[in-house]
């Protein structure tokens, strides 16, 4: 029998060749992407209000500049009012984690180096305040985004008018569709998520005040900020506050187990198909798949831009199978 050969094409290898340096500017833009991509899904966020202010007879600059100057003023106002006392919580958290485990289970350093911990937690600390100032102190990360924001806000059809000269016009109507129904998918995965973090936190932080608890509002926070992992993430948040319930006794260890259970089953039961109503429609394991993957390539903010960035591409699969298929 003859051995076969295999001949590649010269176009073949151009192709390649191509798509690996593509993929290679890809990464080296990928800020720029990021930036693109956050603008994109604030933009969706936002668009219905600009929307409705527009249909009662507001020119929609100014509608996008009022809108979008209130969104501003509001995550401004909420960092400024939670950031300062959250921080100063954290780290005395962190710095005590130790000795309330020690407290619990006196022999448990023969499992656990506390040295190690007593030695790191702080360092770590210390990374977590630094990504948070460089990721504010990014002057042209952040003007690019909040840029593109209000460009994107600002313009109807970007779509079409970026591309009129590459695509035929039934093309460019098949890309805003898809877009559009991709941004409405992430627009109401970002409010429900504001919505489950608000509500969570809210509860958290008044059951634990009951409670009688320290640390409090980090607690609170951290319960909410975890609600972007589905079911690992409550589970997450509970074992600090019951870690140091059961520093005061087992019985305020218990009352903090029952609370992160009802508000667990609250937000399964109640909560969360309330308010996302099956509009992201992603499997849990999708999305922790999609969160390790985003932590890999970006680390905090690929976690972050996991699930939207798993919707966009699952939109755009479903609507141009629908397209094929007519």
């Amino acid at each position: 029998m003859k051995p076969q050969k295999i001949e590649i094409s010269a176009k073949t290898i151009v192709f390649t060749v191509l798509f690996i340096l593509s993929l290679g500017l890809l990464w080296q833009i990928r800020e720029l992407i990021f930036s693109l991509f956050i603008a994109f899904i604030i933009a969706g966020a936002l668009k219905p209000s600009v929307d409705f202010l527009e249909r009662i007879k507001f020119p929609r600059v100014v509608a996008s500049f009022i809108i979008y100057l209130l969104f501003i003023f509001i995550i401004y106002s909420v960092f400024a009012l939670i950031i300062p006392p959250l921080l100063s919580e954290m780290v005395f958290l962190f710095k005590n984690l130790p000795k309330i485990i020690k407290s619990i289970l006196p022999h448990s350093d023969i499992v656990f180096n506390f040295d190690f911990l007593t030695q790191n937690i702080p360092s770590i600390t210390n990374q977590t305040l630094t990504f948070i100032k460089n990721l504010f102190s990014n002057a042209i990360f952040v003007t690019s985004t909040i840029f593109f924001g209000f460009y994107f806000l600002l313009e109807k059809n970007l779509e079409g008018k970026l591309l009129n000269n590459f695509f035929e016009e039934i093309e460019i109507k098949k890309i805003e569709i898809i877009s559009n129904r991709a941004q409405k998918r992430m627009s109401a995965w970002f409010w429900g998520e504001i919505i489950l973090m608000i509500v969570v936190g809210t509860m958290t932080y008044i059951g634990l005040n009951i409670i009688g608890m320290k640390y409090v509002l980090a607690l609170a926070v951290l319960a909410g900020l975890l609600e972007v992992v589905p079911n690992l993430g409550p589970i997450a948040s509970s074992i600090p506050a019951i870690l140091i319930g059961l520093s005061y006794s087992p019985v305020v260890g218990l009352y903090c187990a029952v609370l992160y259970l009802v508000v667990q089953q609250l937000e399964n039961n109640l909560i969360v198909p309330l308010v996302m109503k099956k509009a992201i429609g992603l499997h849990p394991i999708v999305t922790l798949i999609a969160m390790v993957i985003g932590g890999k390539i970006a680390g905090i903010l690929g976690i972050l831009l996991a699930v939207p960035s798993t919707i966009f591409m699952e939109t755009i699969l479903i609507e141009s199978q629908k397209f094929s298929k007519k």
